[in-house]
């Protein structure tokens, strides 16, 4: 909830008195309610995440022709879980 909106509910309930307090808490409730229940966007990558993620790719591509050569398939797909989950922590902080 941005703090002009606290801020204004707080005056309001300032201004209008005890009278208006439980039509201005739940006019509040109802806007943090709201605000919980949309989802937020991840907001960009930054440089370091951005970095991670370009460096694990490229570092994937010799692992898996060395992986596939030697194991087969087991280590390509060994090396494509690692490239997942490498990337899904990266992002996940």
């Amino acid at each position: 909830m941005p703090r002009e909106e606290l801020r204004a509910t707080l005056q309001a309930r300032q201004e209008l008195g005890p009278a208006y307090e439980e039509e201005l808490l739940e006019r509040f409730a109802q806007q943090l309610e709201r605000r919980l229940q949309t989802p937020r966007r991840r907001e960009k990558l930054s440089s370091e995440e951005t970095g991670i993620v370009i460096v694990s790719i490229l570092a994937s591509i010799p692992l898996m022709g060395i992986a596939g050569g030697t194991v087969g398939l087991a280590g390509v797909v060994a090396v494509c879980a690692a490239l997942v989950i490498v990337n899904f922590l990266v992002l996940r902080r």
